[in-house]
């Protein structure tokens, strides 16, 4: 607040008195006195309050302050001024009666700064020359803070070989000392608020202490921290059982090898994230994945990340091998499938058959009727004959899922019977002629017996 100084009213009766004293001179003597009544007033209001102080520095919680407004002038009001702005008395403050002397019972950091007072009178506002309270407090709760890496809580993880910087900050007046106690270490390192590890290797993990201390106050504050190191993560790798996988049989469990303990898991399926189901089902810890009645779609590609937030690698691609089959055995003739196949007589016959089968199926022929058999994917009977015709059968087998399906196909041979040969007529009659011989030998026996 800024002093009002003369004006108005005031500098009228200053003219008029100057007038008066003009126009009107007393005796020698009167006058003599009226000088001197006027200088010592005049004198009077020049005259600067002075402040004083019971003790500039005061520790914060602790301490009492007394600031005393003294004055000659009397007939004047005094007003206390704090940070050039006029003062609000709080709770923790006194004023005398005559607000000569401001109290500040116990002393806060917010108390600190510059004081005045101001005396004013109906002609003039004085205002001393500023006082300085400095209050000492602290240090309060030290908090570190970290320029890379990752602050989580109390633990704070970083990447092997960076640097590291700590900084420790906290409200003290004056500034405190630092020392910082090491991991492994039973000695305080005297230093400033920073703490530099270049380098940073496993190691050198652990807990960092940091100690701050006011020397004014006699006060100190203690913080921890947990540094943790993590790696350079190295491409992990996908386990799976070595064992024969069949279809709508087996469950299979992958696993996702690393050596990285503190990394995080994160499963691929065909490039896109993996999202648990009702057939695919993750561990806790993500390093596992199990799939349920397997089906042969399920072959992937698979691949498992590792990662965390400096680093991150992902496996080679891998694919399970899953059994199955056979299933929809069909037999082909030219690429066509056919239940009955008709061919001439002499002509040559090629029958196909296939399944759908992991692995490959193994084929077996069969005649009805006949001990006939056949290995292979392919019959191929070259100069049909009558004895050709009939109904064909192929099985189709597979060894790793024990399981079998078959598929039949009727062969019909068509044409002309082929004329006897000479030498068949021949024996047809030699027999004849025998068949009657005998018959005729056969009655003349019977004849001779019934006669006698």
């Amino acid at each position: 607040m800024g002093s009002p100084g003369l004006q108005g009213p005031h500098w009228v009766g200053v003219l008029l008195s100057a007038s008066l004293l003009t126009v009107w001179s007393p005796p020698a003597a009167a006058q003599l006195a009226l000088h001197d009544s006027t200088l010592t007033t005049h004198r009077n209001f020049r005259n600067k309050p002075i402040i004083s102080i019971s003790h500039n520095g005061a520790i914060e919680h602790r301490e009492k302050v007394e600031i005393i407004c003294f004055t000659s002038d009397a007939q004047v009001t005094i007003h206390w001024i704090f940070e050039r702005v006029s003062l609000v008395p709080h709770e923790r403050m006194l004023l005398s009666s005559d607000n000569t002397m401001l109290t500040i019972l116990v002393v806060h950091r917010q108390d600190a700064g510059n004081y005045q007072c101001e005396t004013w009178s109906p002609l003039l506002v004085q205002r001393s020359d500023p006082i300085r309270l400095d209050v000492s407090y602290g240090p309060d709760s030290v908090d570190i803070e970290l320029d890379s890496g990752v602050h989580s809580g109390e633990v704070i993880e970083v990447l092997e070989g960076s640097t590291v910087v700590l900084q420790a900050k906290t409200q003290s007046s004056p500034e405190p000392e630092y020392s910082w106690l090491l991991p492994n270490s039973f000695a305080l390192t005297p230093s400033n608020s920073l703490l530099t590890i270049h380098n940073i290797l496993r190691e050198k993990e652990g807990m960092y202490r940091c100690f701050a201390f006011n020397k004014v106050t006699q006060l100190s504050s203690l913080r921890a921290v947990t540094i943790q190191v993590l790696d350079l993560l190295t491409k992990p790798h996908i386990l799976s059982p070595s064992v024969n996988l069949v279809e709508h049989v087996s469950s299979v469990n992958l696993t996702c090898q690393t050596t990285h303990e503190r990394a995080a898991v994160q499963w691929f399926l065909n490039g896109q994230p993996l999202l648990p189901s009702e057939r695919l089902e993750l561990s806790p810890d993500n390093t596992t994945l199990v799939i349920y009645g397997l089906r042969r779609t399920d072959t992937g590609p698979y691949e498992c990340e590792v990662w965390h937030w400096g680093s991150r690698a992902r496996s080679d691609p891998f694919r399970l091998t899953i059994n199955y089959g056979p299933d929809q055995v069909n037999i082909t003739r030219n690429g066509h499938h056919e239940e009955v196949v008709q061919e001439p007589l002499n002509s040559t016959l090629v029958l196909q058959c296939q399944a759908e089968s992991k692995p490959g199926a193994e084929y077996l022929w069969t005649l009805e009727g006949s001990t006939w058999m056949s290995n292979g994917e392919q019959l191929r009977i070259n100069a049909l004959t009558w004895d050709n015709q009939g109904l064909y059968k192929c099985t189709a087998s597979n060894q790793v899922t024990q399981l079998a399906l078959s598929a039949s196909v009727l062969v019909q041979v068509i044409g002309t019977q082929a004329s006897l040969s000479t030498g068949v007529i021949v024996g047809i009659a030699f027999g004849i002629l025998a068949v009657l011989a005998l018959a005729a030998g056969l009655g003349y026996f019977l004849f001779r017996k019934f006669r006698r």
